[in-house]
């Protein structure tokens, strides 16, 4: 009997699933919103909110607990410094899940997972920073 075993297996190891999530947690901070599947966009919504309360915290505890959890420390400073302190006047829900139709192929359910004070200019920083970093390359060659 599965009593107690709260959360979906998504057809995949626990380690797998442990790494998937950490992965969609760091790239929702990194971009302050991804599109994922709905059901894995549900899954995901405590484990943000969970690293928003660590953020919001601040103290060296809380960063090694987030660098744990997620294993990208540049990601981290960007939760301690600006997610954390964003969302300091908020008691919780930090996160909202928009559905996006379904997903061409296998007729999935998509999502929409953001945070719900984000910075606009976040999505696709880090690939435009690369493409002038790149082009910058090309010039100076």
């Amino acid at each position: 009997m599965r009593h107690g075993n709260a959360g979906r297996k998504f057809n995949r190891r626990s380690d797998h699933r442990m790494a998937m999530f950490a992965n969609m947690a760091a790239s929702l901070i990194e971009h302050e919103q991804i599109v994922t599947t709905l059901p894995k966009a549900k899954d995901l919504r405590p484990i943000v909110e969970k690293l928003v309360t660590l953020g919001k915290r601040g103290d060296l505890h809380a960063r090694r607990q987030a660098i744990a959890e997620i294993g990208n420390e540049a990601l981290v400073r960007k939760l301690f410094d600006t997610i954390g302190p964003r969302y300091k006047d908020r008691a919780g829900g930090y996160t909202r899940i928009l559905k996006a139709g379904f997903r061409y192929g296998d007729n999935a359910a998509r999502a929409v997972i953001e945070f719900v004070d984000r910075d606009t200019s976040a999505k696709g920083a880090a690939d435009r920073a690369r493409t002038e970093a790149e082009s910058g390359e090309a010039e100076a060659a």
